[in-house]
């Protein structure tokens, strides 16, 4: 029997780039409506990655309840499909409770899986990976890179030649499948919908503006610790630079500057260099999103009221859905 949309439980998308002001925006509707923030970040998923993930403060997460931060060690995994069914379980448990589920985050990858499912891509095969992570020993990352662009130039465009992650993943996939990156993503199953979604976007008008924002915040975390933070997880885990953890936007520019590779202005200005990259790939996503989600809210996330702003759309289409509901 087919479920009305309108009959299932609400739930609260609030999507942005970095610096965007996500917390503050999420902390204010917490003051109106009972919801139960669920992050939806890959980083904030580590226990002790704070300063350089601008976790939640302990204050900030007493005054509403969060899920899915400080889950796993920095030496264990994380990925999109571990994400959808933490996300799925949670929303169900908060909704029973008769509360609403917000998720926010800028993992961007994590709303479009939870949204429209997952490709139907390969399961990692480990001894694959070994072998491609040999060769990135001996040859290099740019190397693998170049090796991904013969069989699959489409992907290796897409792609750095340094970066690790995803050049692996796509060559394993191509390898795998025996066809390019984009045809095996094309295969996937709409996943079955539990709630209704209200998603609003959180998109600066002015990308200067934002830049001056993700410099500042980076400074900030420099000043509050960023590199002791990182020197205390290195003595405490057995921690590699090519760990999803340690690939995160300044901790990999931390982790350089402790082995001496960066100086201290080197750190700074490939961190900020690196999050606006990141912010930049955020904000190519969001449009995405909108042409994808037309009944998606956009707010300047840069406008001194962009809080009250986010509170006072989401308070109006809460009380629409409820209207059309009953």
């Amino acid at each position: 029997m087919m479920v009305s949309v309108m009959s299932l439980p609400l739930a609260l998308l609030l999507i942005g780039p970095t610096a965007s002001g996500k917390t503050a925006c999420a902390l204010a509707l917490a003051r109106d409506l009972p919801v139960e923030i669920v992050s939806v970040d890959s980083a904030l998923v580590y226990r002790g990655m704070d300063i350089g993930t601008a976790k939640p403060s302990a204050a900030e997460r007493m005054r509403c309840p969060h899920h899915l931060i400080d889950i796993l060690s920095p030496e264990e995994s994380y990925s999109a499909a571990k994400f959808c069914d933490d996300a799925r379980r949670l929303m169900g448990e908060i909704s029973a409770r008769g509360r609403i589920p917000l998720l926010t985050g800028g993992t961007m990858l994590y709303f479009k899986a939870l949204r429209e499912g997952l490709s139907a891509l390969p399961s990692a095969d480990a001894g694959l990976r070994a072998g491609i992570e040999r060769r990135a020993c001996t040859e290099g990352w740019p190397s693998v890179h170049a090796e991904l662009a013969r069989l699959d130039p489409e992907a290796a465009a897409r792609l750095a030649p340094g970066d690790a992650q995803r050049i692996q993943r796509a060559l394993e996939i191509v390898l795998i499948a025996g066809q390019p990156l984009a045809q095996a993503q094309a295969k996937h199953e709409t996943p079955r919908a539990t709630h209704r979604f209200i998603p609003l976007a959180l998109a600066p008008s002015a990308r200067g503006e934002l830049h001056a924002r993700i410099a500042a915040r980076f400074d900030q975390m420099l000043a509050a610790g960023l590199v002791d933070e990182l020197a205390a997880l290195r003595r405490r885990y057995r921690l590699d630079p090519d760990m999803p953890s340690m690939r995160a936007v300044g901790y990999r520019q931390a982790w350089a500057y402790l082995d001496g590779t960066l100086d201290a202005t080197g750190l700074r200005e490939q961190g900020i260099a690196a999050t606006r990259q990141l912010a930049k790939r955020q904000s190519t996503w969001l449009r995405q999103f909108h042409e994808r989600w037309p009944d998606m809210i956009k707010i300047d996330c840069l406008r001194a009221d962009a809080a009250d702003a986010v509170r006072t759309a989401t308070l109006a289409q809460v009380d629409a859905s409820t209207a059309r509901e009953s």
